[in-house]
């Protein structure tokens, strides 16, 4: 995951294919541990702001 978000791979698009790689039947049992990994936090806060501006 932190490779894709460094090298800017569109993670919403390819979440589907990691969670049927883990034995996930959604996406949404699978982004559960994104929430242990402080880094991908932090990479997935920079492109939202990248995205909307600077938080006001």
């Amino acid at each position: 995951m932190l490779d894709w978000y460094q090298a800017g791979v569109d993670v919403e698009a390819v979440m589907p294919r990691l969670s049927t790689y883990v034995g996930h039947a959604k996406p949404s049992a699978t982004y559960w541990y994104l929430e242990a990994a402080p880094e991908l936090l932090e990479l997935a806060a920079d492109r939202l702001e990248h995205a909307f501006g600077e938080p006001a």
